[in-house]
């Protein structure tokens, strides 16, 4: 099976969608499957749309560019549109259309979570072909090994992280905890620490600040803490709590977006009005929530499974999608030679 993955993968710290291609591909690699971020192949089995905004950085290509590759090319191809994204994420008003408009060429949706396939439906996206694959890190380098051990008397050690730096990041949550520690008995009781980007003109007083980290040296830094917050609103998903309980963190999450489909029954629900009292609850009950971490389900192998189990039966079905879809076949004509030696140019210049 030949698929291609419509993301510029970047090495480094990047973030969420990122990571998901990066561990797909290694996945399906391993699994004896080809992969390329491309449209240049004439036999591509399976596209997958991750980010059809062609505005983008990490867009490899757009919905445009696989309707093309389905007239002009290959039309035997299956679609599939990867969900990890939505306005009510960073109070834009314009990328659930976008999306929903991108997603009428796709024979099948992948939503990060049911609160973001919820949202989409509920907005006019067909109903029908979508489901959930939850995400999940590379427990090769997100794992407990090395996890720092948290005694009664200690301070208890937060942490948390981000690539993007958008106020809905929980910023609201973190500036909290950060005066809290203005006041004496919780400097004494707890530390915080903040990775990664932070908002412009946005400064911590009393927290550590630590520069974006990826791969092994961000697991081995959240391994030094004991417990994980997360202030995102609104996320789809969200990696950053998902790499931290794979490192055995339990999570202080907020009922918002997808992120206590994650997070529900490995650590603690809080709000601002009552995230003081939910702290001196952990200090009550570390060891319960330190358990219960263990049993967190979640990584990309999990994930990466699921979406070859999925390729492979759209593959099995692909003669009942076709026969579906609402766009015709060109085969022929100046239309396609047009788009064939554009095509070229393009494979050309991108080498």
């Amino acid at each position: 099976m030949k698929v291609s993955i419509g993301t510029n993968i970047k090495e480094g710290p990047w973030g969420g969608g990122n990571l998901f291609a990066i561990n797909l591909r290694n996945y399906l690699k391993k699994h004896g499957h080809d992969v390329v971020s491309n449209l240049y192949d004439d036999d591509i089995d399976i596209i997958l749309i991750t980010e059809p905004r062609k505005t983008s950085e990490s867009s490899a290509f757009t919905h445009i560019d696989v309707k093309r590759y389905l007239k002009f090319v290959n039309f035997k191809t299956v679609v599939v549109h990867r969900f990890n994204e939505c306005d009510e994420r960073k109070n834009t008003n314009f990328v659930n259309n976008y999306l929903i408009e991108a997603n009428k060429i796709a024979d099948q949706s992948v939503f990060v979570s049911a609160w973001l396939k919820k949202l989409f439906v509920e907005q006019g996206l067909n109903s029908k072909n979508n489901l959930v694959i939850y995400g999940g890190a590379n427990s090769d380098i997100f794992n407990r090994k090395g996890l720092a051990n948290w005694t009664e008397g200690e301070k208890l050690k937060l942490v948390t992280h981000h690539w993007g730096a958008n106020w809905n990041k929980g910023f609201e949550v973190y500036k909290y905890i950060d005066d809290l520690l203005d006041d004496d008995h919780w400097k004494q009781k707890i530390s915080f620490t903040y990775i990664g980007n932070i908002p412009k003109n946005f400064t911590f007083k009393n927290s550590n600040l630590v520069k974006p980290l990826s791969g092994s040296e961000l697991a081995n830094k959240l391994k030094e803490n004991n417990f994980y917050i997360t202030g995102s609103i609104n996320e789809p998903s969200g990696n950053h709590h998902i790499e931290a309980a794979q490192c055995g963190l339990p999570i202080l999450y907020l009922n918002s977006g997808g992120t206590p489909e994650y997070c529900n029954g490995f650590g603690i629900e809080f709000n601002l009005n009552n995230i003081e009292e939910k702290i001196k609850y952990i200090f009550e009950n570390y060891g319960n929530f330190h358990e219960k971490i263990k049993r967190y389900p979640h990584n990309s192998e999990k994930m990466s499974k699921e979406y070859l189990d999925l390729f492979e039966k759209l593959i099995e079905d692909k003669e009942e999608i076709i026969l579906k879809r609402k766009i015709k076949k060109k085969s022929s004509g100046i239309l396609r030679q047009i788009y064939l030696v554009t095509r070229k140019i393009s494979e050309v210049f991108s080498n």
